[in-house]
C-alpha cells in the first residue's frame, strides 16, 4: 500500500535538529518517562516509517507530540505534525464535560493502583495550549444549558459550606505541605462538591458561586499535587480548574489557576509555555477585575516567567507594577471566597526568585530575607521553610558559607510536621551545595549534611 511522506513530522524533526536516530531515543525516554513500555523500544526505522507517511499507533502519537514539544520549546499538537487528531488533542481536552472530568480525575486519585498508573505520566507541555475566544464565551452558557442530574436543590448555604471547607484544606496546605490532608480534600471533591454541582440551583448567582468554589477546590487539588511533586497529576486538576472558573464566568480566578500553570511550567523548566500562560493569565479581564492583591501576584509571576526568558527590562516593569498593585491594597481587600494569602512576604519571595533568575543576587537576598522577616512563620510554614533554603542557596553562590549554613539549619527547624515535595526539594539542592565542602572536611558542612539527610526521611 502506498504511503504520502509526512513532510510536516519531517520539517519539524529537522527544525529540532535531529536525526532520526536522535528523534528515536528522544521518543523512547519520553515514552520510558510516561511508562509507555511499548514506545521504549522505539528505533530509527520507526522514525523512518512515519516519515514515509504510516500512522502512528495507540499512544504513539501522543508521544511523538510531547517529544516535540520539549524539543522545539513549544507547543506541537497532532496537526501540526501531519498526523490525525485524536482525543488527546487540546481541543478535546477543552471541550470535555468538566463534571465528569472531576469524576474522572479525583477517581484516579484516590485509587492507589490507577493513581500509580497516573503520577507515571510525564507533564504535557502539548497539553498547555489554550482554548480559543469563543471557548470562554460559550461556558458559562453551556453550563447554565446542562440538565441536572440530581433533584437536591442547592442554595447559598451550600456554597458556603464549600467555601469553608475549601478555607479549612487550604490553610492546612500552608501550615503543612501538600502531602497532608490531601486524599481527604480529593474524597470532598468527588462526594459532596459533585453531587452539588450536578444539583438544582435556586438562581442563577448560586450557581456561579458554586461553580466558583469548586473551581478553588480543584486549583487547591492541583496546588497539592504540585507541591508534592505529581505534575502531571496537577496539570490535570488545573485543567479541571480552569474549565470550573469559566463556567462560572469568573475571570479572576481563571487568570489565577493560569497563573499557578505559568508557575508549574517555569518549575519545570518550560519557558516559552510559561510566558503564555503568564500573558493568559493577564488577559480577558482576568487582571483588570482582579483585586489589587491579586494583581500583585499575576503581576509578579509574569515578572518571573520574562525573567526566565530573558526579558530584563519587562520583567523589572512587571515586577515595579506589581508593587504599585500591592502597595494599593487596603485591608479586606479580596474577592468573596477567595482563599489567597498574598501578601508583603509573597511578593518579596517571588521578587527575589526574578531577581535570581536576572542573575541579581545580592538584591534576591535582600528580598528573600525581606519575604522571611515579613511572614507569618507558623500559619505559612511550608512557605517559610523553602524561602529559607532559596536564601541559603543565594548566600552559598556568593560564597558566604557561614550564612548559608546558619539560614539552612533555620530551614530545617521550620520543616517540622511539613509534608511538601517542594521543601523536600530545597534540602536535595542544599546537600548538592554542601557536597564539595563536606568532602573537604568542613566540620559545619559535614553536619548540616548530616541532619539534612535525616530530614530526607520524612519531609517528603
Amino acid at each position: 500500500m502506498a504511503h504520502t511522506r509526512n513532510t510536516k513530522l519531517e520539517a519539524a524533526i529537522a527544525e529540532a535538529g535531529w536525526s532520526q536516530a536522535q528523534t528515536a531515543r528522544h521518543v523512547a525516554h519520553v515514552a520510558q518517562e510516561t511508562g509507555v513500555t511499548e514506545l521504549s523500544g522505539t528505533t530509527r526505522s520507526h522514525i523512518n516509517q512515519w516519515i514515509r507517511g504510516v500512522q502512528p499507533s495507540g499512544k504513539a502519537p501522543r508521544i511523538l507530540c510531547e517529544t516535540l514539544s520539549r524539543g522545539l520549546g513549544r507547543t506541537i499538537t497532532l496537526t501540526e505534525i501531519g498526523l490525525t487528531a485524536s482525543q488527546g488533542e487540546p481541543a478535546a481536552l477543552w471541550s470535555a464535560d468538566p463534571l465528569s472530568a472531576l469524576v474522572d480525575t479525583t477517581g484516579k486519585d484516590l485509587d492507589m493502583e490507577r493513581r500509580q498508573i497516573l503520577t507515571g505520566t510525564a507533564y504535557s507541555v502539548a497539553g498547555l495550549i489554550l482554548p480559543d475566544p469563543a471557548w470562554w464565551d460559550q461556558a458559562p452558557r453551556a453550563a447554565r444549558e446542562r440538565r441536572p442530574t440530581s433533584t437536591r436543590p442547592i442554595d447559598a448555604g451550600d456554597v458556603e459550606s464549600v467555601q469553608e471547607m475549601v478555607t479549612f484544606f487550604s490553610r492546612r496546605d500552608q501550615r503543612r505541605g501538600g502531602g497532608d490532608a490531601r486524599s481527604a480534600l480529593v474524597a470532598y471533591l468527588r462526594t459532596d462538591i459533585a453531587t452539588y454541582l450536578n444539583g438544582r440551583f435556586r438562581t442563577e448567582q448560586v450557581r456561579q458561586h458554586m461553580f466558583t468554589a469548586a473551581g478553588e477546590a480543584a486549583y487547591l487539588a492541583g496546588w497539592t499535587a504540585f507541591d508534592a511533586g505529581e505534575h502531571a497529576l496537577a496539570q490535570e486538576y488545573f485543567s479541571l480548574a480552569v474549565r470550573l472558573a469559566a463556567e462560572a464566568d469568573d475571570a479572576p480566578l481563571a487568570g489565577h489557576i493560569l497563573r499557578a500553570m505559568a508557575h508549574q511550567a517555569l518549575d519545570l523548566g518550560h519557558t516559552r509555555a510559561a510566558v503564555t500562560l503568564a500573558d493568559a493569565s493577564l488577559d480577558r479581564g482576568r487582571y483588570a477585575q482582579a483585586s489589587h492583591r491579586e494583581k500583585a501576584l499575576l503581576g509578579v509571576v509574569h515578572a518571573r516567567s520574562l525573567a526566565a526568558a530573558g526579558r530584563k527590562n519587562d520583567a523589572v516593569d512587571a515586577l515595579l507594577r506589581a508593587e504599585d498593585d500591592l502597595s494599593n491594597t487596603r485591608e479586606g481587600d479580596h474577592e468573596p471566597g477567595r482563599i489567597w494569602f498574598f501578601a508583603e512576604a509573597s511578593l518579596a519571595h517571588e521578587t527575589a526568585c526574578t531577581l535570581r533568575d536576572l542573575a541579581d543576587l545580592s538584591a534576591a537576598e535582600r528580598e528573600f530575607r525581606r519575604s522571611v522577616r515579613t511572614r507569618r512563620q507558623q500559619t505559612f510554614a511550608r512557605t517559610h521553610s523553602v524561602t529559607l533554603g532559596y536564601l541559603g542557596a543565594i548566600q552559598a553562590q556568593q560564597g558566604s558559607l557561614d550564612a548559608a549554613c546558619a539560614t539552612w539549619n533555620y530551614a530545617l527547624d521550620a520543616m517540622g510536621g511539613i509534608h511538601s515535595g517542594r521543601a523536600r526539594d530545597t534540602v536535595v539542592h542544599m546537600r548538592r551545595a554542601l557536597s564539595p565542602f563536606r568532602r573537604r572536611g568542613n566540620p559545619a558542612a559535614t553536619a548540616l549534611d548530616a541532619r539534612a539527610r535525616a530530614v530526607l526521611t520524612r519531609v517528603g
